[in-house]
């Protein structure tokens, strides 16, 4: 595989010391689904761009449930805890409709679904408590079992640790410092990986976030609902919008448009997700159109609006697959 990373100049607030990541943060934004039966891997394999049946015990994977058009429902990181056992995680708001619409598809698979949130502890994990936790870094979707913890190893933010604590109620939480929630937030924005929400739902195809980069999508596991539509933009070079980081000096939130200022008549894109950063100002994911990132200016809400600049993305975008 070959891979190309858009470069674009830094904006001029500087990057916070490493150590003012160290902490755990309680995530109370998202949730749990407990998959479970005989038929669990296969039913989830025909519903998710990941390869549901192969994974293992040992590590994580992130996928993408999608409409028949391609469109991101949500997004979820997957454990298989037990060969007819996964868990689920994903946006909390999401999850109810989520587990619903899964349901009505599992017919006669022996497979049920449930919200398991009030069963399991969640935690966001960053910088120094990650290795003190583990005992050492790993590359992203690894995973390491502490006990009925497992800790999940999620892409850095500007090169600090990051990481999901998740075990069922009544395990010892980790030990370390408090993480605020804006630090996290910060983190998620910085980190390029987007996780689907009610503003943002049905808005993308998954390349449109670039997940398909981030290891979100597998092109070899055949289909799933939108699969036709995900395949085709990536193959035959249909893909028109990519997601990139940018900074803004006024506050911005997911489902906020995004224009190029050469052409007021409609939008260039959208923020996927947002977050106040710690000097100051926001950072967000945008999925754009690639025609605009070029252009002569981004601006939020409208042409003459305020403007963003585009920052270097943490991984690079594959090329080709």
């Amino acid at each position: 595989m070959t891979g190309v990373m858009i470069m674009r100049p830094m904006s001029t607030f500087e990057l916070p010391d490493a150590t003012s990541w160290a902490g755990g943060l309680l995530l109370s934004d998202l949730g749990v689904i407990l998959a479970e039966g005989p038929d669990a891997a296969a039913f989830l394999h025909g519903q998710f761009s990941q390869d549901m049946n192969g994974q293992t015990a040992q590590e994580a994977r992130l996928a993408a449930y999608c409409s028949a058009k391609g469109r991101m429902l949500a997004s979820l990181v997957t454990l298989r805890p037990e060969a007819e056992q996964f868990w689920l995680l994903t946006d909390k708001q999401v999850l109810p409709g989520l587990v619903k619409r899964l349901s009505m598809f599992v017919m006669r698979a022996k497979a049920k679904l449930s919200d398991a949130s009030e069963e399991f502890s969640l935690l966001g994990l960053a910088g120094d408590v990650v290795e003190k936790t583990a005992g050492s870094a790993h590359a992203a979707w690894t995973k390491t079992d502490l006990n009925t913890a497992n800790l999940i190893y999620l892409y850095p933010a500007d090169g600090s640790p990051r990481a999901l604590w998740i075990a069922p109620v009544g395990e010892a939480l980790p030990a370390g410092e408090a993480l605020s929630l804006e630090t996290w937030q910060w983190g998620e924005v910085r980190s390029g990986i987007a996780t689907v929400t009610l503003p943002i739902f049905e808005a993308f195809v998954p390349q449109m976030l670039n997940y398909e980069s981030v290891g979100g999508v597998n092109f070899k596991k055949g289909c799933y609902p939108g699969q036709e539509v995900v395949a085709r933009s990536q193959f035959r070079g249909t893909l028109k919008r990519r997601a990139y980081l940018v900074h803004c000096a006024t506050a911005l939130k997911a489902g906020d448009e995004v224009f190029d200022s050469a052409d007021p008549s409609q939008p260039c894109g959208i923020v996927a997700q947002a977050a106040a950063a710690p000097q100051g100002e926001f950072d967000a994911i945008v999925s754009l159109q690639t025609s605009a990132v070029d252009g002569p200016g981004l601006r939020l809400i409208q042409a003459d609006g305020p403007t963003l600049t585009l920052l270097p993305l943490p991984y690079e975008l594959l090329a080709d697959i």
